[in-house]
């Protein structure tokens, strides 16, 4: 069995490196809510030596809020703010000498885009528009997967190692203090039992199911890099592969 684990980075954390060390995927800030050209030239030079699979993390243009404020924003905006960060990205990649391999919407585009189809449209042509054979992460049956299969985009389904979710399968609001997952060992137990059985438990006790393809892990989250350790220790111990997946497509 094979297994993606994925984290966000780029964002100003310090332990980029170590994270890179644990992980086959790494989704790096385009510079709307965290990063800047020459941070995320040497996020994808690193990423590159280490042999990790990079992608585009590109988010609403709200640096004060860390991309995690919702906000009022059209699929024509959208549909610009997704093809301006992931060109910029693959042209960095390009000057790297390294390979786009993924895109993955952060914050608050990411959990607007999972229940509106017409952002979940815009975000999925302006990644089309760049680079037809990326792959889209995002939750099996939400609107943003269904908007990506539908335009022939490939997509791998995406789970949250350190978040908590709601009954519905969204992810619990980070006002909540109930929001993140904080020990790695239950997060590990958790993970174990989304691949043998594909399901997590909810807040409130009930079974949501789920399918893991790319297993996230929040790089700027206290203590991320133990976490990442220990969860990665875990998966391998069970005789999980850790790999990125692979683009099927080599259009562009």
């Amino acid at each position: 069995m094979k297994l993606d684990l994925n984290s966000d980075l780029g964002e100003g954390a310090g332990h980029d490196d170590e994270i890179l060390s644990l992980v086959s995927s790494a989704n790096i800030a385009c510079g709307f809510h965290a990063g800047n050209p020459a941070g995320i030239f040497s996020s994808i030079r690193v990423a590159k030596e280490k042999g990790v699979a990079v992608g585009a993390h590109p988010s609403l243009d709200d640096r004060k809020n860390f991309g995690r404020t919702e906000m009022q924003v059209g699929g024509a905006e959208v549909y610009a703010l997704v093809a301006y960060q992931v060109g910029a990205f693959q042209a960095l990649c390009t000057a790297a000498g390294a390979k786009m391999n993924h895109v993955k919407p952060h914050g608050a585009l990411y959990n607007m885009a999972v229940r509106d189809r017409q952002l979940s449209d815009a975000i999925t042509r302006g990644v089309l528009a760049v680079d037809k054979g990326a792959i889209l992460f995002a939750p099996a049956g939400t609107e943003l997967f269904r908007a990506a299969q539908e335009l022939r985009l490939q997509t791998a389904s995406e789970v949250f190692a350190d978040r908590n979710y709601n009954n519905d399968g969204t992810l619990v609001s980070r006002t909540r203090p109930d929001a993140l997952l904080r020990d790695p060992s239950e997060a590990a137990e958790r993970v174990i039992r989304m691949l043998k059985e594909g399901k997590i438990r909810a807040i409130d006790g009930n079974d949501v199911a789920v399918r893991p393809e790319t297993i996230c892990l929040h790089g700027d989250t206290p203590g991320a890099v133990e976490f990442a350790r220990m969860l990665r220790e875990r998966l391998e111990g069970e005789g999980i592969e850790i790999a990125a997946p692979l683009r099927l497509s080599s259009r562009a």
